[in-house]
C-alpha cells in the first residue's frame, strides 16, 4: 500500500484530502512537520503554504530550534480568503491572504514553548485553519520553577 508524505494510505487520502470528498479537507493532525532555517545572523525563516481544498497549513507544525527573530512566508494556495493570526511577543499579528497570494510576517517568539496559530474567516467548514510553532531551547533561569531536576529522554 502506498502512502502520502505525511503517512496517511494513497487510498484513504484521495478521498479525505479535498473538500466536499469523504472528509472535509486534511484531517486534523496529518499535517507535515517543517523545520525554520537559521541565518548567520541568527534570524530563521520559513515558508508555510496554504494548498488548494485541503483547509490546513503545511507544515502544519514548525519547528523553531531556539527563541528569536522568525521571518515567516505564508502562501495561499487555495482558491478562497484566509486571514492568518499569528502569535508574536506583544500583540498578536495577522496577514490577511486573498486566494493565491503571498505576505510575510516578522515574528519574534523569545522563550520555548508551543505557539498555536489559526485562521478562521469564512469559519473553514466549522473548524478554521490551525497550525503550531514549537520553539525549543532552555527556560531562563529567572522564569524557570522552583523545583528538582526533572528527567528528559
Amino acid at each position: 500500500m502506498t502512502t502520502t508524505s505525511d503517512g496517511i494510505s494513497a487510498k484513504l487520502a484521495d478521498g479525505l484530502h479535498r473538500q466536499n470528498s469523504t472528509g472535509l479537507g486534511r484531517l486534523l493532525g496529518s499535517g507535515g512537520v517543517g523545520h525554520a532555517t537559521e541565518g548567520t545572523d541568527g534570524k530563521m525563516t520559513a515558508t508555510i503554504r496554504i494548498p488548494e481544498d485541503e483547509l490546513c497549513f503545511e507544515p502544519g507544525t514548525l519547528i523553531l530550534p531556539h527563541g528569536g527573530d522568525l521571518e515567516l512566508t505564508l502562501i495561499n494556495d487555495d482558491k478562497n480568503t484566509h486571514c492568518a493570526v499569528l502569535p508574536h511577543n506583544g500583540d498578536p499579528m495577522f496577514i490577511w491572504l486573498v486566494n493565491h497570494a503571498k505576505g510575510t510576517a516578522l515574528l519574534n517568539l523569545d522563550g520555548p514553548g508551543t505557539y498555536y496559530y489559526s485562521s478562521t474567516t469564512g469559519n473553514d467548514e466549522g473548524r478554521g485553519l490551525t497550525g503550531a510553532i514549537v520553539v525549543g531551547g532552555e527556560v531562563p533561569d529567572h522564569a524557570k520553577l522552583d523545583r528538582p531536576a526533572q528527567p528528559r529522554p
